[in-house]
């Protein structure tokens, strides 16, 4: 085994260490969308925290707390997929696109951002149907409309299409998309 060597640091160099000039901040790249999906999540967050305290630190339970934490976690789902979409974040198999001839790849990957597009605004449809059927509904722990979450759902829906529309324009603008060339979408800033 070999012997470990150790200099001696004084504090105020231990103290500099740490002081690396860090890049700004930039806040840019975040949609309305997203800021609204991290204010529901700590709204979950608070709903798992407050579930938590009132039943382990107070042995007895809100009972409302659990149910509106699911329905946020329906909301963080459907309005974080949003933010997947304007990043090209879903999940993509794009193996097949090293195989294919550049032009074939290419008309491939603009038939894939088209079905999107499409299944989006099909869901978006579905939703408001859906919506239409069940407005009357109630939560069961605590008195609020479901609807809300239904509608949350289908705004979710609706902004994916657009984003995915977004994403679509911008993919024929660049000449060409994250299936393509999946390195060049490997900043978040895309």
């Amino acid at each position: 085994m070999t012997q470990e060597v150790h200099t001696q640091v004084t504090p105020e160099e231990l103290a500099h260490a740490f002081e690396e000039e860090t890049a700004p901040v930039d806040l840019s790249r975040y949609a309305v969308e997203d800021w609204l999906t991290l204010a529901v999540f700590w709204g979950m967050s608070f709903c798992v925290f407050l579930q938590f305290f009132t039943r382990y630190v107070m042995n007895n339970s809100f009972a409302w707390t659990e149910e509106i934490a699911i329905n946020c976690l329906v909301v963080v789902v459907f309005l974080g997929s949003v933010m997947c979409t304007r990043t090209t974040r879903h999940i993509h198999v794009d193996v097949l696109y090293h195989y294919l001839p550049a032009g074939v790849g290419r008309y491939l990957a603009l038939a894939v951002n088209v079905i999107t597009i499409c299944f989006f605004a099909y869901m978006s449809w579905l939703l408001w149907r859906y919506v239409g059927i069940v407005h009357r509904e109630r939560m069961v722990t605590i008195n609020l409309p479901r609807n809300v979450v239904f509608y949350a759902v289908f705004a979710g829906f609706v902004l994916m299409m657009l984003r995915a529309i977004q994403v679509f324009i911008g993919n024929i603008r660049r000449g060409y998309s994250a299936l393509e060339r999946p390195a060049a979408f490997d900043g978040l800033g895309e």
